[in-house]
C-alpha cells in the first residue's frame, strides 16, 4: 500500500510539473488604450476660446465707434 501511494505522488508531482512548462515565447503585455477623454476634455476648451475671439471681435468695431464720436 505505501508504494501505491508514494507512486500516486509521484505522478501527480510529475503531472503538475508538466503541466507547468514554460512556454516557447514569452508573453507580451498589450499595449493601453489611449484614453479618448482627452480628446473630450480639449473640445470645450476649444470652444471656450473660440467664444473668447468671437465677442472680442465683436466689441471691437463698438469700441472704435464710441471713440471717434
Amino acid at each position: 500500500m505505501n508504494k501505491l501511494l508514494a507512486t500516486l505522488v509521484a505522478t501527480l508531482f510529475a503531472g503538475a510539473v508538466f503541466a507547468q512548462a514554460t512556454p516557447a515565447t514569452p508573453a507580451t503585455p498589450a499595449t493601453p488604450a489611449k484614453p479618448a477623454a482627452s480628446a473630450a476634455a480639449d473640445k470645450p476648451a476649444a470652444k471656450a476660446e473660440k467664444k473668447a475671439t468671437k465677442k472680442a471681435t465683436k466689441k471691437a468695431p463698438k469700441a472704435k465707434k464710441a471713440a471717434s464720436s
